[in-house]
C-alpha cells in the first residue's frame, strides 16, 4: 500500500529528476536505488560539477584534486519529493572530446534519504512527530489486536476457531515535555487465493510515535530511534534492529482536501543505515529470552525512567550495549569494554565513597609531598587520588541489586572482584593477561557484563523477584552463572 511505511530491510526505486538546492533550474534525470547492502545510490544521466575549480585569472581555470561533496541534493519522483542527505560522487563519465556527443553519466552515494519532503539539511526542524518499529516490539508490549479461539466442546477439537480483531488503546507518557505513544495499526483480512490452497492473512503492528512539544530535526528524530531501540535491546538482551523510521511534516495550518475535509497527514520515510538494521519478517525472540516487558514494567512507568538513566549513564549503556549490537571477536576487547562499562556506570551512579576522609587524606598527601623532591612533586601530587579502585567498584555495584539474583549469579563476589580487577591491570598495564586462562577471561566478561545489566534493571525499578527469575531462568544468564561457578571460585572454598 502507498501508505505503508518503507522497511529498512527492503530494496526500493525511485526514477524522477534531481538538483542541487542552489540550482534549482538545472536538473538531472536519474534513477535513486536503495537495498539494505549497498545503502542509496543515485545514477544520473548527466552530472552535477564534481571538479574543485579556481579561476585566478580571466581565461584561466585551474582544476584541483579531490572533488566535491553535496550536504543536499533535491528531487522529484514517483510524485514524491525527496531530500539527500551526505552526498558524495563515486564515479563519473564525461564525453568530453567523445566522437558522438551524449549525455555524461554519474554516481552519487547519500548517507540519508527522506522521502516525502524537501529539508535543507539534517538539522532542519521541520517534523512534528515521529514514528518508530523495531524488532520485537510487539513481544515487548505484550499487546497484540488478535485474539484466537479454537472449538473443543467435551474437550475435544472440532476444528472451529476464530481469529477476532479488537484495537488495543494506546498507552502514552509525557517525559520532559515529549509524548511517548505504545500503538498498534493492523491490516483488514485478506485472502490469497494460491493454486494449492487459500491463505488468510492479517498484520499488527506495534510502534511508538513520539511527539515532542514543538517541531524538530531529522538528526533528533534519529536519537529517538536510537533511543527505542536501545530499550528493546536491554530488554530482549540481544541488539534491536530499526525496521522503519517515519517522520510527519509540522504544518502551519491544517491542509485542506478540495471538498474541505482535512488532508491526511503528511509523512515522511526515512532511509540510512541504522546502528542494527531491523528484519521485520524474521522469527521474534523467544520469550524465554526477554529480561521484561510491558506488563513486568508498564509503558507509562518504564520510559520516563529509561529516559533519564539511559541520559544519566549513558556512557555505560552504550558500552554494554555495543556488546550486544557489534560484539568484537576477541575476549580481551570485550574485557576491557565490560570492566569500562562497570567503572563508569559507578560513576554515573553516584554512589563514590573516598577511602579518605578529605582531611584526613589532604594531610597524609601533604606529609607526603614534603618528603619529594620540587622537581617530582606535581607528578606524584596527581598520582595520588582520594578514589575507589576497581575492585571497590565492583564490589559497590555487586551490592546494588537484589542479593538472591547476584547470589545465583556467582557464589563468590570476592573471586570475581579480584580476577575481574587482575585481568584489567594486567591488560591495560603489561599488554597481555598471562595469570588467567582464556574460559577464565570469558566467565570474567559474562559475569561483569551480566552485574552491569542487573544494576540496569535495578534503575528501571524491575522487582527483585524477577530479577532473580532472570538468573534463573534466562539460557544465558544461567549459561553464565555455571561458567562463574566453575572459574571464579576461591580455591580454597569449602564445595
Amino acid at each position: 500500500m502507498a501508505n505503508n511505511p518503507l522497511n529498512l530491510d527492503e530494496v526500493g526505486e525511485w526514477s524522477g529528476i534531481w538538483w542541487l538546492p542552489d540550482d534549482p533550474n538545472q536538473p538531472i534525470p536519474g534513477v535513486l536505488r536503495y537495498s539494505p547492502d549497498d545503502g542509496l545510490v543515485l545514477s544520473l544521466i548527466g552530472a552535477f560539477e564534481d571538479r574543485i575549480m579556481s579561476t585566478p585569472s580571466p581565461g584561466l581555470t585551474v582544476f584541483h584534486e579531490g572533488s566535491r561533496n553535496w550536504d543536499v541534493i533535491h528531487g522529484a519522483a514517483e510524485q514524491r519529493e525527496i531530500s539527500l542527505l551526505g552526498c558524495y560522487p563515486n564515479g563519473v563519465k564525461r564525453t568530453i572530446g567523445a566522437r558522438v556527443k551524449s549525455p555524461d553519466k554519474q554516481t552519487v552515494v547519500a548517507m540519508t534519504a527522506l522521502v516525502g519532503a524537501h529539508v535543507s539539511g539534517e538539522d532542519d526542524a521541520v517534523f512534528s512527530a515521529a514514528e518508530i518499529a523495531v524488532e520485537d516490539l510487539g513481544l515487548w508490549a505484550a499487546s497484540s489486536v488478535f485474539d484466537g479461539s479454537l472449538g473443543a466442546p467435551d474437550g475435544k477439537i472440532d476444528g472451529t476457531g476464530s481469529i477476532s480483531v479488537k484495537p488495543v488503546e494506546t498507552r502514552s507518557v509525557l517525559v520532559d515535555g515529549t509524548e511517548f505513544r505504545l500503538q498498534h495499526q493492523h491490516t483488514l483480512p485478506f485472502f490469497d487465493q494460491r493454486k494449492g490452497g487459500t491463505v488468510g492473512r492479517m498484520r499488527d503492528t506495534a510502534f511508538v510515535r513520539v511527539v515532542p512539544a514543538a517541531p524538530f530535526s531529522l538528526g533528533s528524530a534519529r536519537e529517538a530511534a536510537s533511543l527505542v531501540q536501545d530499550l528493546i535491546s536491554l530488554a530482549t538482551h540481544q541488539a534491536a534492529g530499526l525496521i522503519w523510521l517515519r517522520l510527519e511534516v509540522a504544518e502551519k495550518e491544517p491542509a485542506l482536501l478540495p471538498d474541505g475535509r482535512p488532508a491526511p497527514r503528511r509523512r515522511v520515510n526515512v532511509l540510512y543505515s541504522p546502528t542494527a538494521l531491523g528484519r521485520g519478517n524474521a522469527k521474534a525472540v523467544d520469550h524465554h529470552r526477554v529480561f521484561f516487558t510491558c506488563e513486568s514494567l508498564p509503558f507509562e512507568e518504564v520510559v520516563p525512567r529509561w529516559y533519564e538513566a539511559r541520559g544519566r549513564l549513558q556512557a555505560a549503556t552504550r558500552m554494554i550495549l555495543g556488546l550486544r549490537y557489534a560484539p568484537a571477536r576477541y575476549v580481551e576487547n570485550n574485557l576491557l569494554t565490560a570492566v569500562g562499562a562497570a567503572e563508569v556506570l559507578h560513576r554515573g551512579l553516584r554512589i563514590d565513597e573516598k577511602p579518605f576522609p578529605r582531611a584526613e587524606f589532604k594531610a597524609m598527601r601533604d606529609a607526603m609531598l614534603e618528603q619529594v623532591p620540587e622537581k617530582h612533586r606535581e607528578r606524584f601530587k596527581g598520582a595520588i587520588r582520594n578514589d575507589p579502585t576497581l575492585r571497590d567498584r565492583l564490589y559497590a555495584l555487586a551490592a546494588r541489586p537484589d542479593q538472591d539474583a547476584i547470589a545465583l549469579l556467582m557464589p563468590d563476589v570476592d573471586r570475581w572482584a579480584e580476577r575481574t580487577t587482575k585481568a584489567r591491570n594486567d591488560l591495560t598495564h603489561e599488554g597481555k593477561t598471562p595469570n588467567h586462562r582464556i574460559e577464565e577471561l570469558f566467565a570474567v566478561v559474562e559475569v561483569t557484563m551480566a552485574v552491569v545489566i542487573l544494576n540496569l534493571l535495578h534503575e528501571l525499578g524491575l522487582p527483585a523477584e524477577r530479577q532473580s527469575e532472570i538468573v534463573r531462568e534466562h539460557p544465558q544468564l544461567r549459561a553464565t552463572a555455571s561458567t562463574a561457578r566453575e572459574w571464579l571460585v576461591s580455591p580454597d572454598a569449602v564445595s
